[in-house]
């Protein structure tokens, strides 16, 4: 199956949502609540609750958005309320949520929200990211250690169902690897089929599966996507056009609480943790050491870069969307920067508050 026919078949219940809200000519974007009124920065807007979409559970990857709850920074910003909504398995996903105005904003991925703008004409757009780099990599152990794509082949790899699957044969296409060559093993989300022996490598997360891992006394070794041929942005910031146009402050609002949130969240990386684990996701069972690795990691490898520290968190340079669209063509998306980008809110939140630089 071809990468265009696998990706394709993502998110089945988003584009039967985008396609039945398109046939009928309502687009149920305003269920989120909150007014209109403008946000003056002197803390006088009335938004009420703030839906937050997130696209897995509650650790450290969300730390900005714990920071910005706890330190008051959403209030201020005009939300009486914050409603961070956990993702992950089973999870309802972000383009589903934020097309259904089941939040107002969601995080997910150029490669989450193509198919349902370019086969649906879904209305949504990414208006920022946190993560310059995805974190998806191939993890394999020391006595078979798999750092280059041409190393997949003969390899039994581990790949979760959905979007991960997708994802993993847009690694073999964009390298030229024969997907007969590679065997794709169903597993789930725990590495311990690695561990065992049932796979030789693994589809995971650097700030997630392979911290497990080292933490339980493993030598790991990692092929990161990012760096093979996939350099698109993770955890993006999603919202629908009409949000864009008739709740652009409430969105601008969100924007600046959240930056200052990733600003604390990078400094501190202890408290990070701390938050995850005791406090938003207190019901997990986190490991601190672990998420304060992930914490650290994230904040180094991920969220800040060369463009960020020139030009301020969750920005997208020009040439890195050029490659996301370059990477969404290849997989049989031939979508333009206006469709799937909007970063002009951004841009006045940073105009008109020069300090979150």
């Amino acid at each position: 199956m071809s990468l265009s026919t696998r990706l394709r078949a993502r998110s089945t219940s988003a584009r039967i949502l985008a396609g039945t809200l398109a046939l009928s000519g309502v687009l149920l974007v305003t269920a989120c609540g909150g007014s209109t009124e403008a946000d003056t920065g002197g803390g006088t807007a009335d938004y009420g609750t703030l839906d937050l979409n997130l696209s897995w559970i509650k650790n450290a990857e969300f730390a900005g958005e714990y920071f910005a709850d706890a330190s008051g920074y959403y209030k201020e910003a005009g939300f009486s309320d914050v409603n961070l909504i956990a993702g992950g398995p089973g999870g309802t996903s972000t383009e589903t949520m934020v097309l259904s105005g089941g939040a107002l904003v969601g995080t997910s991925s150029p490669m989450g929200v193509a198919p349902v703008i370019a086969e649906e004409d879904a209305p949504l757009k990414i208006i920022g990211t946190t993560y310059q780099k995805n974190p998806f990599v191939i993890i394999s152990l020391d006595g078979n250690r798999i750092t280059t794509p041409a190393e997949l082949a003969g390899q039994r790899i581990g790949v979760q169902a959905g979007v991960n699957e997708t994802l993993f044969d847009a690694l073999l296409e964009v390298n030229g690897i024969d997907p007969g060559s590679v065997e794709k093993v169903p597993v789930q989300y725990d590495p311990q089929p690695l561990v065992n022996g049932d796979v030789d490598g693994f589809f995971g997360y650097l700030t997630n599966e392979v911290l497990t891992l080292e933490q339980a006394g493993h030598a790991t070794a990692v092929l990161p996507f990012a760096d093979n041929g996939l350099p698109f942005i993770a955890e993006s910031f999603v919202t629908t056009d009409e949000a864009i146009e008739t709740r652009r402050e409430e969105l601008k609002a969100f924007l600046r609480a959240t930056l200052r949130g990733w600003q604390d969240a990078v400094a501190d990386p202890e408290e990070s943790a701390r938050l995850a684990v005791e406090v938003y996701g207190s019901d997990l069972n986190l490991d601190m050491a672990k998420e304060i690795r992930q914490a650290e990691e994230q904040n180094t490898k991920l969220v800040v870069s060369a463009e960020t520290d020139a030009n301020g968190l969750f920005t997208v340079s020009d040439e890195l969307i050029q490659e996301n669209l370059s990477i969404l063509k290849l997989a049989g998306y031939d979508l333009g920067e206006e469709d799937v980008f909007d970063m002009s809110l951004l841009a006045e939140v940073y105009e008109e508050n020069p300090e979150l630089k």
